[in-house]
């Protein structure tokens, strides 16, 4: 066949993008061999992370893509996006107009994998046990919100709100909210290894090399109910090394489909080769990356310092050289098609300039240069992310008012000594927990925050927030949201840089690839199936 790109469009002003189908249809085979999809996720169930896969602990996209898989929610992110769709549920909805109340019907004769019924009390058990265990992840600040789950016989759940949430039922969507199966998870331990035990699309078997989990193999699961067809009997997902390694799986043909991390190089070369039976699929997408500091640092703690740094950063040069079109500089912590998003920083820092850096500076008497080191992990967002701090780095440095060392280490030790608070500067991707500008602000600036950040806005934090939670019209909301972004921009804890496009690569007959990964960046393995190949 002759090669092409597939590419998705965005509708600019929902919350994700519409997805345009060009294949995805229940026509392939459901049996056969299992469809294999390659990642360069890293999953491990050391002493640094011992429960890679329980709800209650894992907040990271790989980890998330696994338990989304297996793991059954009430609601759920339908595909082309919009609102959370009942899922585990038959029904969900406010039962108050303060948004304070939000009651769940489970559907008829829900069932665990192993055949033991799914009811309320186990959805209560498995919200609670998320909130008593607390984890050091801080995924249980999603829940943060919920002031106490009841039950009403076999099938009703009412979860009552310490504040109005409109964002709720998204939240619900989480797998931090996913229901799992009493007999195999205790209520204030977590399950450390990698077994999963719940009602969602697959069941799962982990092959592992010591602590590292190697491949994992998703079972269609015969009890599952709920919104997503299951187009497959398996999948395998294979974790790689690398985009070298996991590009070589691909050309053997001992892998059937590429997902996150591919490099920028590995997507031109497959863009552009001639008579080849790989599919390059491009769909806009909402994962961003940014740098945070620790306001508290000796080096860092005057603001000016911040700001001098955001004068001085050339996103577009930096993304031309490094991402290529696959990256867009970002203004913002809340991407460009997400409802609520303003060039804060553009707004208030224009294009880079080391004049206005140097008169920030020289007004508030700051010793130039500065010295601090900025951390990357090696492996967790791909191998560009080294040449992206060298390239930031000598940007910084050449100005003369900067003198920056640069480190990284993979992402095993590099988030525990990052949410330790060891960095005093230090690089983060953001894929969103769920298609809403609070989930790119919230998660970074409210108390018990993913990133242990030690900057602290009292107006955020106890009116904004509120604030914007309180909208269930989320254009409504829009006005907190500008005003949390325009102080970001002002007090700069942290210093957005790129947004990111999504990219799948897959052979010819695969079909549903182009709904197999949402825009963001979400696993939806039951789209594949296994066709045949056209020449087209």
């Amino acid at each position: 066949m002759n090669r092409k790109t597939l590419v998705l469009p965005a509708v600019i002003g929902l919350l994700a993008p519409v997805l345009v189908a060009c294949g995805g249809s229940d026509s392939g085979s459901e049996g056969g061999e299992a469809i294999v999809v390659g990642t360069t996720d890293a999953f491990s169930a050391s002493k640094e992370t011992p429960a890679p896969f329980d709800p209650a602990y894992a907040y990271d996209v790989g980890s998330w893509n696994v338990l989304r898989q297996t793991v059954q929610t009430l609601m759920a992110m339908p595909n082309g996006g919009g609102d959370p769709a009942p899922e585990a549920a038959e029904e969900c909805g406010f039962t108050d107009s303060g948004n304070e109340r939000y009651a769940c019907t489970l559907r008829k004769d829900l069932k665990f994998s192993n055949g033991d019924p799914v009811t309320a009390e186990d959805v209560k058990f498995s919200i609670d046990r998320a909130m008593a265990i607390k984890a050091d992840t801080e995924v249980a600040s999603l829940l943060s919100t919920v002031d106490a789950v009841e039950t009403k016989g076999e099938r009703e759940v009412i979860f009552h709100l310490n504040t109005a949430d409109a964002t709720f039922p998204f939240k619900l969507s989480t797998p931090v909210a996913g229901i799992v199966n009493p007999a195999d998870y205790k209520k204030n331990k977590l399950r450390n290894g990698v077994e999963v035990s719940s009602s969602g699309p697959y069941t799962l078997k982990a092959e592992t090399d010591g602590d590292d989990v190697k491949k994992i193999v998703f079972t269609k699961n015969p009890n599952y109910q709920g919104i997503s067809e299951i187009k497959n009997e398996k999948v395998e997902l294979r974790s790689f090394a690398d985009a070298d390694a996991m590009g070589a799986a691909l050309n053997k043909g001992d892998v059937d489909m590429l997902t996150r991390t591919m490099s920028p190089e590995q997507i031109k070369k497959l863009q552009n080769a001639e008579d080849s039976d790989i599919d390059v699929i491009e769909q806009p997408g909402l994962e961003i990356r940014y740098i945070g500091f620790d306001t508290e640092a000796p080096s860092l703690k005057d603001k000016a310092v911040r700001q001098a740094v955001a004068h001085v950063v050339d996103r577009g040069a930096l993304t031309s050289k490094v991402y290529g079109s696959g990256a867009d500089p970002l203004y913002s912590m809340v991407p460009a098609t997400v409802t609520g998003h303003a060039n804060s920083f553009f707004n208030k820092y224009g294009e880079p300039s080391v004049a206005k850096a140097k008169a920030l500076l020289d007004g508030a008497n700051v010793t130039t240069p500065v010295k601090f080191t900025m951390h990357y992990t090696t492996d967790h967002y791909g191998s560009a992310t080294k040449t992206e701090f060298e390239t930031l780095q000598k940007q910084l440095n050449d100005t003369g008012l900067f003198d920056v060392d640069i480190k990284g280490e993979k992402w095993d030790t590099y988030r525990p000594k990052q949410s330790e608070g060891k960095f005093a500067v230090f690089g983060m991707g953001w894929f969103p927990d769920f298609p809403d500008a609070e989930t790119f602000l919230t998660p970074f600036l409210d108390k018990d925050n993913t990133i242990a950040s030690t900057y602290v806005n009292s107006r955020i934090r106890n009116t904004l927030i509120p604030d914007s939670r309180r909208e269930a019209d989320r254009l409504t909301a829009s006005k907190s949201i500008t005003e949390i972004q325009s102080i970001v921009a002002d007090d700069v804890p942290l210093l957005p840089m790129w947004q990111g496009k999504q990219y799948v690569a897959v052979r010819d007959d695969i079909t549903g690839a182009e709904y197999a990964v949402n825009s963001s960046a979400t696993l939806q393995l039951w789209e594949l199936s296994r066709g045949v190949g056209s020449d087209s």
